[in-house]
């Protein structure tokens, strides 16, 4: 009896570990996860921008480029926990947030971050070499107030 079920085994041990080390690589984030995070990270609701070009690489970083109704593109990744990961932490590794950047349009595209970018606060030398309330110990140490 023993020896019948040797072999059986001697195959399925290496297949079942080939198999739990490579799905052990992929994130394990869905797209619904993913459209919160995005969301969060863009300041739009979910349903408002679409998901192209997804991409991942090994570690559980996801790559992809958000598309909003209104012409907005946004080059964006996250880091989600891979099956290897959950596995290890017993499921209490948590996904990252969405870090997204807002592309810059050719002469000839038709989005604009910059005008849809709140203006941004003049640098401390603009603003004078006066101690007032923008002054902080760092911009003294530096020398600009």
């Amino acid at each position: 009896m023993k020896s019948s079920t040797r072999p059986a085994l001697l195959w399925a041990a290496p297949a079942i570990a080939a198999l739990a080390l490579l799905s052990g690589c992929a994130s394990t984030l869905d797209q619904r996860g993913l459209e919160q995070r995005t969301a969060q990270a863009i300041g739009r609701s979910v349903g408002q921008f679409s998901i192209t070009d997804r991409a991942e690489e090994t570690g559980g970083r996801i790559n992809y480029t958000v598309n909003t109704l209104d012409g907005m593109a946004y080059r964006c990744y996250l880091y989600g926990a891979t099956g290897f990961q959950k596995a290890m932490s017993f499921g209490q590794t948590p996904h990252s947030d969405a870090i997204c950047t807002a592309m810059v349009a050719s002469k000839s595209g038709s989005s604009s971050p910059a005008a849809a970018a709140p203006a941004a606060a003049p640098a401390p030398a603009a603003r004078g070499r006066s101690a007032g309330p923008e002054c902080n110990a760092l911009l003294k140490a530096a020398g600009r107030c």
